[in-house]
């Protein structure tokens, strides 16, 4: 079965994991710092959940990158 997203996209969702646990966080710490839920944080690194682009400005704040880290 193929994967509903591209192979650059999945790049992007490992980034963004592996961004967080360098960091130190967990799903629960990144979601309170973003003012969200748990579920918010899993559900983007599980693919299920697109991510904005305010919403990436947020993340690479907290996981202290640059946005362009998570788009090379």
């Amino acid at each position: 079965m193929r994967s509903l997203h591209s192979a650059r996209y999945r790049r992007f969702v490992r980034r963004l994991r592996e961004a967080r646990k360098r960091a130190g966080l967990t799903q629960v710490d990144a979601a309170r710092a973003v003012g969200q839920p748990q579920s918010f944080i899993a559900k983007i690194e599980a693919g299920q959940r697109r991510v904005d682009v305010i919403e990436l400005q947020d993340l690479a704040r907290i996981y202290r990158k640059r946005i362009s880290f998570f788009l090379a």
